[in-house]
């Protein structure tokens, strides 16, 4: 029985999609970036040009949309295929004028209910993947810029006490075909100051090489592995937003990253250890000590080449590099959280909205310094101003459902205006009915059955049982109900004197000159 197909990664594949086709990166190289073998770079890339997409992906194309597009279900198979001898397939390759199609040819003679060639070939590579294989790495232009943090600190100082008030770590970063170097201080590794090295480096090579290689660490990988490294989402934001790849070095592995080795030994003996006398009173001090020794190392020529790191950069490096994006990246940070049954997610004790459909599901949160953005299966779902008021909320009506939207629209004076049609006293009631509640929006339910009443009694008599309510502070829906449905609206109210009547004109009724 074929086991059943494991759960994609749709952000993975999103990334190997946009490395092919919109950067133009080997299957090899893509694989390093997303983490993934780079037989199944092949593979997602044949499942999509055969799905008949490329990149961008069209718009709406969300990651249940993409998986049923790359992934069409499948006609079940019972029937085990003969195993190929990988082995000796990957024994006879070596051999003269011998190619796969020909040992599948082989197999087929073999096995007729054996693989087609496509899978046969998927397989064997997958086998081969298993091969550790050195390589020797030949650098080219623009490719590969190769960043890491020595374990040496340049110590900034407190001017008032003297002491060391920071440790500050220094990033490194050499372009691969040149060996140009760039070293710029911060206060620690921190995910922010990390995309923020970055930035200032390729904004100081006036371009965005292919590749990035860098180390492990927590800011950059957020789970290390060998075969599938997950880079941090921020960071990858970032590599995105100016279309470089991100490979990281495999553990263990130090010719993977020699050139960040060899620039880290470099910024040691030549940066720290240069500036191991002098005393840093502030970043801008230290970095600008930094810029004048790196500006020297790039300058000095080299002991068996003809050139220098500058020149050798301005020559090859530097053309071959793709142009910066029109605006600077953003920094934000990105993170998980479930809407709530009230269909807002709560960020840094705030809560924000989303479509109401997407009450108790998980999200993804973005968040830069002025903008909060959700998004749910790759798709923006929500956007909000960034609000610093703790425990406050920020809700789009859109977001609601059409019985909380029609509600949200009441406010007291459009409440107390619609009750002004009926008559004055009916509005002054309503007035009193809101103000007389903890929260104005308790006395809605009540204010909005006294104006249903005179649809019921008429204006005038709504309006005469309004006016007894005042009268007696009886400020309530009940009570003008009672007074309606007893017909008191159309007694005097307590404590008028009612008016007395004439006397009627008789001859035997006598007059008061009658006693005079």
């Amino acid at each position: 029985m074929a086991m059943a197909r494991p759960r994609v990664d749709m952000r993975k594949i999103r990334e190997v999609l946009r490395l092919t086709f919109a950067e133009g990166l080997s299957r090899r190289q893509v694989g390093a970036a997303a983490g993934v073998p780079f037989t199944t770079v092949s593979d997602y890339v044949g499942r999509a040009v055969a799905a008949g997409l490329s990149w961008p992906l069209p718009d709406g194309l969300d990651d249940a949309g993409l998986e049923v597009l790359l992934y069409p279900p499948a006609v079940p198979s019972g029937v085990a295929r003969p195993a190929p001898d990988f082995g000796r397939v990957h024994k006879e390759l070596r051999r003269k004028n011998v190619t796969l199609q020909l040992l599948w040819l082989e197999y087929r003679e073999a096995h007729p209910d054996g693989y087609g060639y496509s899978q046969f070939a998927n397989l064997y590579r997958q086998w081969r993947g298993g091969i550790d294989v050195t390589m020797r790495q030949v650098h080219k232009a623009g490719e590969k810029l190769f960043v890491d943090f020595p374990g040496d600190t340049i110590p900034v100082y407190d001017r008032r006490t003297g002491e060391v008030s920071l440790r500050a770590e220094l990033f490194v970063a050499v372009a691969g075909a040149s060996s140009w170097l760039y070293a710029e201080a911060f206060p620690s590794q921190e995910l922010a100051y990390w995309v923020t090295a970055h930035v200032h480096c390729f904004e100081a090579m006036a371009g965005c090489p292919q590749i990035v290689v860098c180390d492990n660490l927590r800011s950059g990988v957020s789970k290390p592995d060998r075969y599938e490294p997950d880079v941090n989402a921020t960071f990858a934001e970032m590599a995105a937003h100016y279309g470089v790849a991100i490979i990281p070095a495999r553990a263990y592995k130090p010719r993977d990253k020699a050139k960040a080795e060899n620039g880290v030994l470099i910024a040691e003996r030549w940066v720290i250890a240069r500036l191991r006398d002098r005393k840093f009173y502030s970043l801008g001090e230290a970095n600008a000590a930094i810029a004048a020794c790196t500006a020297e190392i790039n300058a000095r020529p080299f002991q068996k080449l003809d050139g220098s790191r500058q020149l050798l950069f301005e020559q090859v490096d530097r053309p071959a590099l793709r142009p910066l994006p029109v605006t600077r990246y953003e920094f934000a940070t990105w993170r998980r959280a479930t809407v709530n049954i009230d269909y807002h997610i709560a960020v840094d004790k705030h809560y924000y909205s989303v479509p109401y459909q997407l009450a108790r599901r998980q999200a993804g949160v973005r968040l830069s310094a002025a903008t909060v953005e959700i998004f749910r299966n790759s798709r923006r779902v929500a956007s909000h101003p960034r609000s610093p008021v703790r425990h406050g909320h920020t809700t789009d009506q859109a977001h609601m459902p059409e019985s909380h939207r029609r509600h949200a629209e009441w406010t007291p004076s459009r409440i107390t205006g619609w009750a002004a049609r009926t008559g004055p006293a009916t509005a002054a009631l309503v007035e009193a009915i809101l103000a007389s509640r903890p929260h104005p929006e308790q006395g809605y339910r009540a204010a909005l059955g006294i104006i249903r009443l005179a649809g019921r009694y008429g204006d005038g008599r709504a309006e005469a049982a309004c006016a007894r309510a005042l009268h007696l502070r009886a400020y309530s829906y009940r009570s003008v109900e009672s007074i309606l449905r007893t017909g008191l609206d159309r007694q005097p109210l307590p404590g008028d004197t009612p008016a007395v009547p004439p006397h009627p004109a008789h001859a035997n009724v006598r007059g008061p000159g009658y006693y005079n």
